[in-house]
C-alpha cells in the first residue's frame, strides 16, 4: 500500500541568514504551538513516557541530530498546541480536503506528526475505522497529555501516541501508509534528520502531503521554492499540489525508498552544491 505524508509547516530555530522581525527576536509569539522550557520538556518527557505517552518501539538505526546539515533558514516557534479554532477550520473543510487529497480510508495507518492536542487524529479515527491506525505524535509532553486526554474522553482505540524527537518522530519502521505535518514543518528545528528518520517509517512508495503557508519560516510558513529544495535535497519527489484558502496549499511528495535515501555526507554534498536558502 502507498504511504502518504502530509506536510503542514511551523518552526523553531533562528538562522543566521534571515532574521525575524522584531515581535520574534523579543520572544513574543506569532501564530504556532505554545513554548515549553527546555528543563521542562526533559522532566515531563520522562514522566509522561512513564506513563506511557510513547505506544511505539522506533526503527533501529537512529542517528544523533547532530549527525544532520542544520537548515539554511530560520525555524519558528513552538507556541499553541493546535494551529486555528477548529470551527473554522471545519468550516473551511480543512480535514476533509486534506484527508481527500491523501486517500484516507479504512484499514490505513496514519501518522500525524506535531499532532498538538489532536485536531486530526480525531477526525483521521473514525475515517480509518478499527482496522487501520493513527500514530499521534509530538514532542512536546504537555501537548501529548491533552492528547491521551482527548482520545481517551471519546473512546479512540484505534489511536497511538507517540513521544517524538526534534529530529527523529520514533515511529516503529514500515508502519505507515500516510503521515501529516500540519501547520508545523516550519517548527522543525533538524528537518533534514526528521525526514531521514520518517523515509523507513513508511511502506514502499509513500507519500508525503505537505500542509503550509506561503511565507516566510519565521512567519510560521514555508515558501513553495523552499520545501522543494529541502525535500527534494532528501530524495522526495513531487507529485502533486493544491492551493487551498488564503496562501495556504498542500504539496504531495514521493519518499524515496530506504535504500536510496541519502546519508547525511551525501546531503551535505548536495546542499553545498544547492543550498536551500530562504
Amino acid at each position: 500500500m502507498a504511504c502518504v505524508l502530509v506536510v503542514v509547516t511551523s518552526a523553531t530555530m533562528a538562522c543566521a541568514q534571515s532574521s525575524p522581525p522584531p515581535n520574534q527576536r523579543e520572544g513574543k509569539p506569532a501564530l504556532g504551538r505554545a513554548p515549553v522550557p527546555s528543563a521542562a520538556r526533559s522532566s515531563a518527557r520522562a514522566s509522561a513516557v512513564a506513563r506511557g505517552a510513547a505506544d511505539t518501539v522506533p526503527a533501529p538505526g537512529s542517528m544523533p541530530a547532530t549527525a544532520f546539515p542544520r537548515p539554511a533558514r530560520a525555524v519558528a516557534t513552538i507556541v499553541a498546541p493546535r494551529w486555528t479554532n477548529e470551527d473554522d477550520r471545519d468550516d473551511a473543510h480543512e480535514a476533509e480536503r486534506v484527508m481527500a487529497l491523501v486517500g484516507v480510508k479504512p484499514g490505513m495507518r496514519i501518522a500525524d506528526i506535531g499532532a498538538g492536542d489532536g485536531y486530526y487524529v480525531v477526525r483521521l479515527s473514525p475515517r480509518v475505522g478499527p482496522s487501520g491506525v493513527v500514530y499521534g505524535e509530538d514532542i512536546v509532553p504537555q501537548y501529548l497529555e491533552l492528547l491521551r486526554e482527548r482520545v481517551t474522553k471519546q473512546g479512540l482505540s484505534n489511536v497511538r501516541v507517540v513521544f517524538g524527537r526534534p529530529h527523529d518522530p520514533q515511529l516503529p519502521p514500515a508502519s505507515i501508509d500516510a503521515a501529516l505535518l500540519i501547520h508545523m514543518y516550519h517548527e522543525i528545528e533538524q528537518p533534514f534528520g526528521l525526514l531521514y528518520h520518517l523515509i523507513p517509517s513508511l511502506v514502499p512508495g509513500g507519500r508525503i502531503a505537505v500542509l503550509d503557508l506561503d511565507r516566510p519560516t519565521w512567519g510560521h510558513g514555508t515558501p513553495p521554492a523552499l520545501l522543494r529544495c529541502e525535500l527534494g535535497a532528501m530524495g522526495f519527489r513531487e507529485v502533486g499540489w493544491e492551493w487551498l484558502r488564503d496562501g495556504e496549499y498542500v504539496a504531495l511528495f514521493e519518499a524515496p525508498p530506504v535504500a536510496r535515501r541519502p546519508t547525511p555526507e551525501e546531503l551535505r554534498a548536495r546542499l553545498s552544491r544547492t543550498p536551500c536558502l530562504p
